[in-house]
């Protein structure tokens, strides 16, 4: 770790946000806010493909109007994954409801009495819900989702026809699943019977008025396929907002790889991550980037210099690393549009499967 003198300047007001930030934030979890920083800024200055994982409740508190939209326009994110219940809230507002801030001190029981349902101190009402789910279920009878789909081509399908909705109603701001299905950014989702979208579709299985299933199997082929091939192009980064299932479900593309169908896999570049938890009680989302590198998810350059762990609330440091970084980037990157991808990635990793599995002693287990 180079030495660097702790000798701030005094702060005038008038410095951007980054220059704040390399000057002022200068130990403890300030240090790692700069760290963070600098690891994003490189992300885009040296063109890595980079996933991003989003966890909480990040879509009910506005958090992808404020900063994952703006990052997704600007060419900064390529992948997506996050839970069944951000992509979910996301649609509240493109159908013409609100979410609205109230006090996480009253009364729950007057609450659930007005049917407001809350998350912390954000509240939707009962009525919300409801037509979110009949305009989810109006969607899933559709003609294109009548066959088993894997999570990336769930949400592109769903994200067209918000897409084509917000247009008719003159929506002012877009979803996030619009935003990604215009950008060819995929979103993944690896516990999607842990949300209310994959719940509208269990009362249609009963009806049997849809066909539609999600094909997890083919789910997490398509996420060590994406990763397989961005690794043979280029650097790949990983920005992870809050830990949880999302960041599993896109570290653990590796060990699908090099792990179960023999194909070598080198990890990670560049690891950020931003949440709340210790490392020490063996949780999932405080894996640090040293821990994900014995499971072969991260490089060893990676955990020796190009990784970082903020201990902080993603409401707290994202809008401000957000406002940071895109204040330093001038025009927009062009886009990846990793979605359109994914048939060639599937088709290339499948094949390298098979030519690994005809060797005589092929590097995997058999003994099935």
């Amino acid at each position: 770790m180079q030495r660097r003198t702790v000798s701030p300047e005094p702060i005038t007001g008038s410095e951007s946000t980054a220059d704040l930030i390399r000057n002022a934030y200068s130990a403890f979890v300030g240090r790692d806010v700069r760290e963070a920083l600098r690891l994003m800024k490189r992300s885009v200055d040296d063109d890595y493909f980079v996933f991003l994982t989003l966890s909480g409740a990040m879509t009910p508190a506005g958090l992808h109007h404020s900063c994952i939209i703006p990052l997704i326009e600007k060419g900064l994110v390529h992948c997506l994954t996050t839970t069944g219940a951000n992509v979910y809230h996301d649609l509240h507002r493109s159908i013409g409801y609100t979410v609205d801030e109230i006090s996480p001190s009253s009364s729950d029981i007057k609450y659930r009495q007005e049917e407001t349902v809350r998350i912390y101190n954000l509240g939707i009402t009962t009525e919300i819900l409801c037509e979110t789910d009949k305009f989810l279920g109006s969607i899933l009878r559709g003609e294109a989702f009548q066959r088993p789909m894997a999570t990336p081509e769930l949400h592109y399908e769903v994200g067209r026809v918000l897409a084509e909705h917000e247009e008719r109603a003159g929506v002012e701001r877009p979803s996030l699943l619009s935003t990604c299905f215009r950008h060819g950014v995929p979103i993944f989702c690896g516990a999607p019977q842990d949300g209310s979208l994959y719940l509208e579709s269990v009362q249609l299985a009963l009806l049997e008025k849809s066909r539609f299933e999600v094909d997890t199997r083919r789910d997490v082929l398509l996420m060590a396929a994406i990763q397989w091939i961005t690794q043979r192009e280029g650097q790949t980064a990983i920005w992870v907002l809050g830990g949880g299932v999302p960041k599993n479900y896109t570290l653990q593309g590796e060990p699908t790889m090099s792990q179960v169908l023999g194909i070598p896999a080198r990890g990670f570049d560049l690891d950020v991550q931003i949440c709340v938890d210790v490392s020490d009680n063996g949780a999932l989302s405080p894996c640090t980037a040293g821990e994900g590198h014995t499971w072969g998810k991260t490089t060893a350059e990676c955990v020796e210099s190009q990784s970082v762990y903020l201990r902080s609330d993603v409401t707290i440091a994202l809008p401000l690393l957000t406002h940071a970084l895109l204040g330093e980037i001038s025009e927009p990157r062009p886009q990846k549009r990793l979605y359109d991808r994914l048939p060639e990635a599937e088709r290339l990793i499948r094949e390298e499967f098979k030519r690994i599995f005809s060797q005589p002693d092929p590097p995997l287990y058999t003994g099935y």
